[in-house]
């Protein structure tokens, strides 16, 4: 049987994609106040966005819980008896958590491996893409695991928000980076070390920060995916996809919008890089 591929909504992998390698995302949650929103099922990124700017309560995260893993995995148990299921970095998430509780709840027969990437957006996304890919091959669970486990250490992340106020809210980063950037004025950079996300840098103006976007994609001599994530400003990313593909012509670029779920923390104006870098599987 072919091993069916499971991760969560904050992966931002496009919907064709994930219709075409048979993917299935499990929904993360949008709150505001005592109303709850599945990622891109209730809310859509543009009303996200909206409500971010003008709504007056601040919207707050949710995870899938262990029941809704469950549910899923033994659905997919009735097709197949090995499952992967890759998840956003559990040093910003209790995804992979709540992933590895609901595992314990399947009462199917299945052999479930359940994956921490250490990443997150798109990083993530490229992940399960890449297993999925493996399992259309017809590999073994053992080596879709295997492959995926040794793309962690070469995923590489980069991102641009266009203020700290949305991620310092979220408590992804303390309010001390807030202070900076408000007062200094800068587009923050971002990156993922260990799987925490931690500030790379900062950049005098919005063009700068979108160079540095197009550098850090540069600066790797070899790439096997590369992915051009955004909130909102999609002509910009346009335009640095349009850039990096001119230099990597062969290589699979995908063009993603980040959901509401990531976006909430992000805010409106973010755009990120992901990069797979080439190596043996």
């Amino acid at each position: 049987m072919t091993v069916k591929v499971v991760t969560d909504s904050t992966s931002d992998i496009p919907d064709q994609l994930v219709r075409e390698l048979g993917i299935t995302v499990v929904s993360t949650y949008v709150v505001f106040g005592n109303k709850s929103y599945r990622d891109r099922i209730d809310i859509t990124e543009d009303e996200l966005y909206e409500k971010l700017v003008h709504d007056t309560v601040s919207p707050t995260t949710s995870i899938p819980s262990p029941q809704d893993f469950a549910d899923v995995y033994n659905k997919l148990a009735d097709e197949t008896d090995e499952i992967i299921s890759i998840h956003v970095t559990s040093k910003e998430s209790g995804v992979y958590n709540s992933a590895l509780l609901g595992k314990e709840l399947v009462n199917k027969k299945c052999n479930i491996e359940v994956i921490d990437s250490l990443s997150l957006a798109m990083s993530c996304g490229i992940l399960a893409i890449a297993a999925a890919k493996e399992a259309r091959a017809g590999a073994s669970l053992e080596r879709v695991a295997e492959v995926v486990r040794q793309s962690i250490p070469r995923m590489h992340l980069l991102m641009v928000l266009d203020t700290l106020k949305y991620v310092v809210r979220g408590g992804r980063l303390g309010k001390p980076y807030g202070l900076l950037g408000s007062v200094l004025k800068v587009k923050p950079l971002l990156t993922l070390r260990d799987g925490k996300l931690v500030l790379a840098g900062v950049a005098r103006t919005r063009a700068k920060a979108i160079k540095r976007l197009y550098d850090f994609v540069e600066g790797f001599p070899q790439v096997s995916e590369i992915a051009v994530s955004y909130t909102t400003g999609s002509e910009e990313a346009e335009a640095l996809a349009e850039q990096i593909k001119a230099d990597f012509p062969d290589i699979p670029l995908y063009l993603t919008r980040i959901g509401p779920v990531l976006g909430t923390h992000a805010g409106p104006g973010a755009m990120g890089v992901a990069v797979r870098e080439t190596g043996s599987e």
